[in-house]
């Protein structure tokens, strides 16, 4: 009985370039998604990394808008009783301000007081808030805008933005994970005939650490 001709010697090579090309056209494939994904979110937090790094050299302006209003009689009964701390304005007295100033303090925690009652409304680049005296019904509201730098910087920080721009900085923080960890194995693919791959990301490493061995202190 005749033996099975033995396999070629190319075949195993032959799998392994197919595999080894299987692997490179799906890294390649997610590094550009995740970079075209990433790209402006990457772009503006780079850029606000400057402006934050430098943010005592630039000089705010900030725009401060004041407004008053008086609340209804009708409505005054609702803030004669006093709440539990940290409870919201009543709805139609928020409504009412909201109508009056331009604030809404719906569902926002209230400070309040015997004379009045205080809603702090914090927002990215500035600062508001919105008061109701309790005796006369007087609202007194004011918004500070300091420019678009500190917009883009609290957004860099994610301060007074919310869960939807919370939950977007994680998203975009995974895109940049996956577009950084495709890159660093598309280096590692390309390594054998690029010399200078390896030291060159070892003096990426090398140059912050380091900067923070010597001059952090």
């Amino acid at each position: 009985m005749n033996a099975s001709p033995p396999l070629p010697k190319t075949a195993p090579v032959k799998r392994k370039r197919i595999t080894r090309g299987w692997w490179l056209k799906q890294l390649h494939t997610w590094h550009w998604i995740s970079a075209a994904v990433s790209l402006i979110g990457m772009f503006l937090f780079a850029l606000t990394g400057v402006t934050l790094n430098h943010a005592a050299s630039i000089p705010a302006h900030p725009q401060v808008v004041q407004k008053s209003g008086t609340l209804p009689l009708s409505l005054l009964r609702l803030l004669k009783a006093t709440p539990a701390e940290g409870a919201p304005m009543p709805a139609p007295v928020a409504q009412a301000v909201a109508g009056q100033v331009g604030l809404d303090p719906s569902g926002r925690a209230g400070e309040w007081s015997d004379d009045e009652v205080y809603v702090a409304m914090p927002r990215p680049g500035g600062d508001a808030w919105v008061s109701v005296n309790r005796a006369s019904g007087a609202i007194s509201s004011e918004v500070t805008r300091q420019g678009w730098i500190s917009l883009l910087n609290d957004l860099h920080k994610g301060r007074n933005t919310g869960l939807g721009w919370r939950l977007f900085i994680d998203a975009f923080a995974a895109a940049a994970l996956l577009f950084t960890g495709t890159g660093l194995l598309l280096l590692q693919f390309h390594a054998k005939h690029r010399k200078k791959t390896w030291p060159l990301v070892g003096l990426g490493f090398a140059v912050p650490l380091i900067i923070a061995i010597i001059f952090i202190h």
